[in-house]
């Protein structure tokens, strides 16, 4: 199994857009990059469509591939194809982390999500996702308020389905 994208981090972004990449999150990259050898720097996919994203979601190469493929396997012509290829290739950009493990996030990327000085780096499995600090606090507050009301036990594995588990209880 491929290692994971864990943890968060916040990052200076200086003038120009640049922000460093978390290492954890560089090591995921290379080894999610079919091309990486010692030496080179990892690709990976910064995906930044959908008109109510706050967000920017990072992809590596292997990852981008699984939601290319599933893509490509949707009716051509239909509206939820145009519709995914539109947020998933249009509204994307392909880059190289930097030899000191940083990325550029253009002015128009910036704009999106509203960055200015920081960024904040969130782990999400096989993906991960950037934010401006402050809408990323919103966030958490608004998924820490919905389970509260949603579940009487918050431990976070009472979530889980656990009925797709070998020899798992439900």
């Amino acid at each position: 199994m491929a290692r994971r994208f864990r943890g968060e981090s916040t990052h200076k972004v200086d003038a120009k857009g640049r922000v460093s990449i978390p290492a954890p999150f560089r090591r995921v990259l290379e080894e999610g990059d079919p091309d990486w050898t010692e030496g080179l720097n990892p690709n990976m996919v910064l995906v930044y469509g959908g008109k109510s994203r706050n967000y920017i979601e990072g992809y590596t190469m292997k990852s981008m591939d699984d939601v290319d493929d599933l893509i490509a396997g949707l009716q051509r012509g239909s509206q939820r194809r145009r519709a995914l290829e539109l947020m998933f290739s249009g509204q994307s950009v392909q880059l190289s982390v930097d030899e000191t493990g940083r990325l550029v996030l253009s002015p128009k990327l910036r704009e999106k999500i509203n960055i200015k000085s920081e960024a904040i780096f969130v782990a999400t499995g096989d993906t991960f996702q950037i934010w401006e600090p402050s809408a990323y606090d919103d966030y958490v507050t608004s998924l820490e308020d919905w389970v509260e009301e949603e579940v009487d036990d918050v431990d976070p594995l009472t979530l889980l389905d656990t009925s797709t588990l070998d020899g798992a209880e439900g």
